[in-house]
């Protein structure tokens, strides 16, 4: 059990990277949060059930612990390139490619952490609804919801427009 366990974490390690990157959008805090997941699933792996999913279990772990570390330090507002080894597609090639990836990148970066959150887990992670709302711990329908509103945004923002924003009623 305990092998079986270290080898499907080592085998998540790059989406936890991924995932981390995405949340705090800074390398150094991204690699911490990193490492405090991963001693906190090592730490409580008795309590991770074999018939359930891992990664949700993980991304999960990171989710909370990152929500805990805004909590007890003000949000860092600087923005960090994504390394080339981390991009979507590595294979694109020439100055367009570069251009339309740099353009994502600040367009990723205006919007909200929940919008960002919910485009990496579902589009970028290949998450399903269910396993999304399970990590949030929010219901399936706001994921859903959350995820039309963050592609909506990020297409507004790529054309050149202004996302628009939702009114809170009381």
């Amino acid at each position: 059990m305990v092998d079986n366990f270290s080898k499907l974490l080592i085998e998540n390690i790059p989406h936890l990277r991924r995932y981390a990157r995405s949340l705090t959008r800074d390398q150094h805090q991204s690699e911490d949060l990193v490492q405090d997941c991963l001693d906190r699933a090592l730490s409580r792996m008795s309590q991770w059930q074999s018939d359930t999913n891992l990664r949700a279990w993980l991304f999960t772990i990171m989710h909370n612990l990152h929500v805990s570390g805004l909590r007890g330090r003000r949000h860092s507002s600087t923005w960090e390139s994504l390394d080339q080894s981390e991009t979507a597609d590595q294979r694109q090639s020439g100055q367009e490619g570069m251009i339309q990836m740099r353009d994502l990148e600040h367009a990723l970066h205006r919007l909200s952490d929940e919008q960002r959150e919910i485009l990496m887990l579902v589009c970028v992670e290949g998450m399903r609804y269910e396993e999304v709302a399970q990590v949030l711990n929010i219901a399936t329908g706001t994921v859903m919801s959350r995820l039309h509103r963050a592609r909506e945004a990020l297409r507004q923002i790529l054309k050149g427009e202004e996302p628009t924003k939702l009114r809170r009623i009381k």
